[in-house]
């Protein structure tokens, strides 16, 4: 019998096969784009960790110095003082046009890595006395190794998988010829195990400050907020591509009306077919969300190499550029899939669990009605209502987001009744019998068309707001380069001796030569780097302050007074009057509060004299120098010509700019390609849903063709109809993507990363996106209009013959 009633329920699938593929394709779309997302966001973790295994990063406690500047004298004085602890020394190295991570170690003093136990390990070990002695080795990834055998002067180059793509590691002597830091230390490592009996480190080395495992941010840390925001966009597509799911499934169930009132006829019980009816959904789940993990799987291949990219320009994360198939995330993203069918079928479900025997919901009874509508837009004001409140109840970037889906759902659902309004309004508006039957035959779609238009305005919405935040961000971010990269030439040199000479032989040339000196302090908020500035009028006229007091330059250049960027502002409360302790002794009032985009680290700055103060002898080897721009170049050339300097050491102020937008443009990639496909899917929900309502809209079209419209007109009237819907879905989308905007830039932007950006308006593109959309309507419209065009008569007129 059970046999028999699945053989019944099946045979709707046969014969409606379209209906079974968009019901699949709905599942495999919203599954590949969330499965997508989350393994990019998967691989990248799972890349932090194992830099994190590998090379024990942030898991001891670490000694820095005041001053910025380590020494020899400080790692020797405390390890004869019977300290434990171990040289590292890092920066940045550009080879072969890539942008490096130099990490160099005390190999002797450094806690055993298991990066290099595996290549002990492997059947080729290395001679350990081999990294110790002149030339030394490094040790890269595989991929990099291949890059660097090219050079020929670098020391011997060991592979290993355990390593970040775009890391050297090697001992700390040959990391100083590399960086060419000669007797430079950026910080020691506190082995676990210390002697009892030993100095403090106030005896010992006054000017070193120790910094605790558990108060460094780490690269998840900084990067978190990063990953939610990609997750909540893939949460939207999976929203988009389930409102595919729940209209399919819905139709389909009232076309099989028939089917279960003859099965429920025979004595079949309710509750049986429900199961039967649940076991053929979470199949049908499984198989589209197999096809969505494919999808998914290509998806997220094809957009982590520029998210790694990103993630490695903005944060140094280590990140590698290739996906590896995970368990984890296909078992979730098949959860996913499941649960969003059964999310999206519940309803139906649950009406025809409710049917009394005998009885079977026609279309309207699933569509609901009037007062459904206006139920549905009750709950929307309630959603959108809770969602402002939570804002102001709870904090963090949760709270934020909270703000965001309510937002959306209650404006998704609120859309029914806003477009009845409209479309019975402009019904009113019309005269004569025909135009008045388009838009009551316009109303009576509306039900069965809700889920696919909320779809596109849920789409469009997101476009606008991300889009706007965008186009906002890449516009303030320009203006913000022009502001802080005023010089024409940065220069950056070997040593200090160096240095000096560069500068004395530049000052007769140019108009300034701007010190650049910095120096790592420990705060509450996490790293604070302190940067001292000289007195010269280009950062009074430039400098993008975003909150001041009157004087602030003033106070500032006295040594009175320190300015500190908008992220140390907003984590640690602090504006312009409060005071900031930089370390002890020195407690300073905030002047003034300045933007300070893409940069996750605090960051303050102060006269040059009170920096030389607060940190004695800080490093000086770059400059930014001023001039007119027509000189740069001659300049630059006679400068590397004439101290022998590499490339790299001379930049122009336009390569920074570049660099800095294409660091920009590439951070936004996966952003641009999710609203692409947010909106092709929400096109598909509405083909879906055109395509479906087809056969259900005969008896509603044939009664006209009978009485005297041809077969062309109704097609007009389906593309008219169709253009007209996605054209008041765009009109009300807008307003939505411009709240969007704003709460991404104030709400989200402010919690997630630490500033607020300005809110800019671009009417062109939502222009472009109008287009878009109807585009995509015409397209959605254009298959049923086809098959108007192309209906036999005798089809429409079989209609006056049957019961419906």
């Amino acid at each position: 019998m059970t046999l028999a009633i699945i053989q019944a329920l099946v045979s709707h699938w046969r014969a409606h096969w379209l209906q079974l593929l968009t019901l699949l394709t709905g599942i495999a779309l919203a599954t590949g784009l969330w499965s997508a997302v989350q393994a990019i966001n998967s691989e990248a973790r799972a890349s932090y960790q194992r830099a994190n295994d590998q090379l024990s990063f942030g898991q001891y406690d670490e000694l820095h110095a005041t001053s910025g500047n380590l020494t020899i004298d400080h790692y020797v004085s405390l390890r004869r003082a019977g300290w434990q602890v171990a040289a590292v020394l890092e920066g940045r190295w550009r080879h072969s046009g890539r942008n490096l991570q130099v990490m160099g170690v005390d190999m002797v003093a450094f806690p055993p890595l298991p990066a290099l136990s595996r290549l002990e390990q492997s059947d080729t070990p290395p001679d350990p006395a081999d990294m110790l002695t002149a030339p030394g080795r490094i040790l890269v990834a595989t991929e990099l190794a291949q890059i660097l055998a090219q050079a020929s002067n670098l020391p011997p180059i060991l592979s290993s998988d355990a390593l970040p793509p775009d890391l050297v590691f090697t001992d700390i002597g040959v990391a100083e010829q590399l960086l060419d830091k000669k007797g430079q230390i950026s910080r020691l490592v506190v082995l676990p195990e210390q002697p009892r009996a030993i100095p403090s480190l106030e005896q010992t080395a006054p000017d070193l400050t120790r910094v605790a495992a558990s108060t460094r941010l780490d690269t998840a840390q900084l990067t978190e907020s990063f990953h939610l925001n990609l997750s909540a966009f893939a949460l939207l597509s999976f929203a988009v591509g389930l409102f595919i799911v729940h209209g399919t499934v819905g139709l389909a169930f009232a076309q099989r009306r028939a089917i279960i009132r003859t099965i429920r006829a025979l004595g079949v019980p309710m509750r049986q077919i429900v199961w039967i009816i649940l076991a053929e959904l979470s199949l049908l789940a499984l198989i589209g969300g197999g096809a969505g993990l494919v999808l998914g799987f290509l998806l997220a291949g094809a957009l982590l190499p520029d998210v790694a990219s990103t993630l490695r320009g903005l944060y140094g994360a280590p990140v590698e550029g290739q996906l590896s198939l995970q368990l984890h995330w296909v078992l979730a993203g098949l959860a996913m899939a499941l649960f969003g069918t059964l999310l999206a079928s519940s309803q139906a479900l649950f009406r025809l669990a409710r049917l009394p025997l005998l009885s079977s919901p026609g279309p309207q009874a699933w569509r609901g009605d009037d007062t459904a509508t206006k139920r549905l837009a009750l709950i929307g004001v309630f959603l959108i209502g809770l969602g402002i409140v939570s804002i102001f109840v709870a904090d963090g970037l949760v709270a934020g987001f909270v703000l965001v889906a309510g937002i959306l759902t209650g404006s998704a659902l609120i859309l029914p009744f806003l477009l009845l309004i409209a479309v019975t309004g402009l019904q009113k508006l019309q005269n004569g019998p025909v135009r008045q039957w388009v838009f009551a035959d316009m109303q009576a779609q509306l039900p069965g068309l809700s889920l696919a238009l909320m779809a596109l305005m849920l789409a469009l919405a997101a476009n606008i707001g991300v889009g706007t935040m965008v186009s906002s961000f890449r516009l303030t971010f320009t203006g913000w380069l022009d502001q802080r990269l005023t010089s024409e030439l940065y220069i950056t040199a070997a040593d200090e001796q160096q240095a000096q000479e560069i500068k004395k032989w530049l000052l007769p040339q140019v108009d300034a030569v701007l010190p650049i000196r910095s120096v790592e302090l420990a705060h509450g908020s996490g790293p604070l780097f302190l940067y001292g500035v000289v007195n010269n009028p280009v950062y009074q006229e430039n400098w993008p302050l975003i909150a001041s007091v009157p004087g602030v330059w003033d106070q500032v250049m006295s040594g009175t007074a320190v300015l500190i960027n908008e992220q140390l502002a907003r984590r640690s409360s602090l504006w312009p009057g409060d005071q900031i302790t930089l370390r002890p002794g020195h407690k300073l009032v905030i002047a003034g509060v300045y933007s300070d985009y893409g940069n996750p680290t605090g960051q303050a700055i102060v006269s040059m004299e009170l920096l030389e103060d607060i940190a004695p002898n800080t490093e000086e080897r770059r400059y930014g120098v001023r001039m007119p721009p027509d000189q740069a170049s001659d300049v630059a050339e006679r400068l590397r010509a004439e101290f022998d300097l590499p490339p790299q050491a001379v930049v122009h102020q336009a390569d920074m700019k570049a660099r800095s937008t294409e660091i920009f443009e590439d951070t936004f990639v996966v952003t641009s390609a999710l609203n692409i496909l947010t909106l092709g899917v929400a096109g598909f929900a509405i083909l879906t849903s055109l395509l479906t309502l087809w056969t259900q809209r005969l008896p509603q079209i044939a009664p006209v063709w009978a009485l005297g419209l041809t077969r062309a007109q109704l097609a007009r009237f389906e593309l008219t109809q169709s253009v007209l819907l996605a054209s008041l879905t765009a009109a009300l989308a807008l307003p939505l993507g411009l709240v969007l905007a704003w709460t991404l830039l104030t709400v989200i932007n402010v919690e997630a990363f630490g500033w607020r950006l300005p809110m800019y308006l671009f009417p062109s593109d939502w222009f472009y996106l109008f287009l878009l959309t109807l585009l995509a309507a015409v397209i959605a419209a254009a298959v049923p209009a086809l098959r108007l065009l192309s209906i036999p008569p005798a089809e429409l007129l079989r209609v006056f013959a049957n019961e419906r």
